[in-house]
């Protein structure tokens, strides 16, 4: 898909996929307001998806940041005069790691080059989220209703997800992964298998079989159940190690080879495990 195409994956629900670390965002098109779901990695990118949004409608527009990576909300700035739904955890990592998230960008971006870009960022404001949900909370957009859904701790302590119950689509954001390992560096590695099963066994989970993921190619509903069914034997593997009371990383990491996820990975979500048990 190019930079500037959106695919409907059901009547109303579409998505655009974007060069830049294959990140997925969403709009769900009501008869009264729109739902867009992540707004890109700093104003320039945010007001270029407003754009590609206002070519589709002309409603009112709310925004939900799926969690508070930069790469899902610093877009933030170019709807700052839309309704901003996160869970409070979101609103409370990105004010407690917003600047820090910039500098590494900023840092990566000048390292490989690309210093007008990394410009852009450094002059982005960090929007923060306003409208804080804690709970499963339905949105009336107008003939549809949507569900921002909060299932439990997995990438981050605070992913919400987007059901879409009238058309059988779920926004899970980087709960789930395609193309690349979940990946581990903010997640809660033994606790991802239990949210994702929760959002499956949802009504609105039960009846999707077009699931959104944050970066890469929309998945049907076995990619999910394969992808829990990973996290969890890893889980369950560690949690083994765990209990000889003598597990390092390295142990660890040696007991959930042969999953398919690469050594990084494993590492990262070892270090993890060990860090979240104290």
């Amino acid at each position: 898909m190019s930079e500037a195409t959106w695919r409907e994956v059901a009547p109303g629900v579409h998505v655009r996929r974007h060069d830049e670390l294959k990140l997925n965002c969403g709009l769900v098109v009501g008869e009264e307001r729109s739902l867009v779901i992540d707004t890109r990695s700093f104003h320039a990118h945010g007001r270029e998806l407003l754009e590609a949004v206002r070519e589709i409608t002309g409603t009112e527009l709310v925004v939900v940041n799926t969690h508070a990576h930069y790469d899902h909300c610093f877009g933030n700035a170019a709807f700052r005069d839309s309704q901003i739904y996160a869970h409070p955890g979101a609103a409370e990592g990105l004010r407690r790691t917003g600047e820090h998230q910039r500098q590494q960008v900023v840092d990566h971006l000048r390292a490989t080059d690309r210093e007008h870009l990394a410009e852009q960022v450094e002059e982005t404001e960090i929007v923060l989220p306003f409208y804080l949900v804690e709970q499963d909370t339905e949105l009336d957009l107008g003939g549809r209703t949507v569900e921002l859904q909060y299932a439990g701790r997995g990438h981050t302590d605070h992913d919400l997800a987007v059901g879409v119950p009238d058309a059988g689509v779920v926004f899970v954001g980087d709960l789930v992964e395609e193309g690349a390992d979940p990946a581990m560096e903010d997640a809660f590695p033994m606790e991802w298998a239990p949210t994702l099963r929760s959002l499956l066994e949802r009504p609105s989970g039960v009846l999707a079989d077009s699931w959104v993921p944050g970066h890469g190619h929309v998945v049907d509903r076995t990619f999910v159940e394969t992808q829990a069914e990973q996290l969890a034997t890893m889980a369950e593997r560690f949690t083994e190690v765990l209990g000889t009371g003598i597990a390092g990383v390295d142990s660890l990491a040696n007991a959930g080879r042969g999953l398919g996820l690469t050594e990084d990975t494993l590492r990262l979500a070892a270090v993890r495990a060990l860090e979240l048990r104290h």
